[in-house]
């Protein structure tokens, strides 16, 4: 016997305004034509100025990405960083859907690590999907990190305490990164952040049919997003773990041997239960895992509508992790 799948769970109130905005300006189902407009959009300089009047700096550099190519990217640290000792690495992977976004894109809100813990955040430009499609956007991820690395004594970084981070499609890449770094006996991480990470390409979770038509980045978008990526083997068996990490969880490797990992999430949103399954398997795994679920919260709420209650508490739950993993002694 089967149900019809039940509505999705309310949002938030506080966010509803925002909500509206944000879809009236949002076409009703992505398609490859939209793209041009979508990677138009570009907030990097408003950001640059917010990141210089915290006193902070930046250099913008090249490294070498997937099979030689070149990746522009952004360092960022304090400005007395060069007269410090080495300090904790953050290695940042951009949201967009696998098809959109800049290397720069909500980086505002890690800009507190920088300050706080004293720290050097890199985050570079990986290609885009369709006209890059799986493996190369996780594979110049990859390799961004193995320079990170390699470079941290230049970059006044202590190579055994790096962080890799990402938001939505930044999140699963930044999954499917370190999963490569497991298995390649690539650089050991000290943590994982993966805000509404882009984990599973199948679509058939409960909250991925639930998200359909409302919200933002909803099933339809999903679909576009994977399709792109993964083209003909979306939703197939031929789609590899490191390009849609939620697929580990099922595997015989798992998820053992990762890093502690944070995880959050909206209870609205297409992710939800691709979230949850993936922190079930780290734990499953024996690994150190902290997830959270915001009630009434949509894709990327925290950040596109950060002055809200349940906005605050969300981001305030990061900065705590963040901070228990870089100072330990607090």
């Amino acid at each position: 016997m089967s149900f019809p799948v039940p509505r999705h769970p309310p949002f938030d109130p506080a966010l509803a305004p925002a909500l509206e905005m944000i879809r009236a300006m949002t076409p009703p189902q992505l398609l490859v034509e939209d793209l041009p407009a979508l990677r138009e959009r570009d907030r990097t300089a408003q950001t640059l100025k917010h990141i210089r009047t915290r006193g902070l700096v930046t250099r913008d550099m090249t490294l070498p990405g997937h099979n030689g190519a070149e990746l522009s990217t952004t360092v960022i640290s304090r400005g007395d960083r060069n007269h410090r000792p080495t300090g904790p690495g953050i290695y940042f992977l951009h949201g967009g859907g696998m098809v959109s976004g800049r290397r720069l894109d909500a980086v505002e809100f890690m800009i507190q690590w920088v300050l706080d813990h004293d720290a050097v955040l890199v985050t570079p430009d990986y290609r885009l999907a369709p006209e890059h499609p799986a493996p190369t956007p996780v594979e110049d991820c990859y390799a961004g990190l193995v320079w990170m690395h390699e470079h941290a004594a230049t970059l006044n970084v202590d190579s055994t305490r790096i962080l890799i981070g990402g938001t939505s499609a930044g999140g699963g890449l930044a999954a499917g990164t370190a999963l490569l770094a497991r298995d390649r006996n690539g650089p050991e991480l000290l943590g994982q952040i993966l805000m509404s990470p882009m984990l599973d390409d199948r679509n058939t979770t409960t909250s991925s049919q639930q998200i359909d038509g409302t919200g933002v980045w909803d099933r339809g978008d999903n679909r576009f997003g994977w399709t792109c990526l993964l083209g003909d083997r979306r939703g197939t068996e031929d789609v590899s773990v490191y390009s849609a990490p939620g697929r580990a969880v099922d595997t015989t490797d798992g998820l053992a041997g990762l890093p502690p990992t944070f995880i959050d999430c909206g209870s609205a949103e297409v992710f939800r239960d691709e979230n949850v399954a993936y922190a079930s398997g780290l734990w499953a795994a024996g690994i150190q895992a902290e997830l959270h679920v915001w009630a009434g919260a949509f894709h990327g709420s925290a950040m596109m509508v950060p002055d809200t209650a349940v906005s605050r508490s969300a981001l305030e739950a990061r900065d705590s992790w963040v901070a228990r993993l870089l100072s330990p002694r607090l």
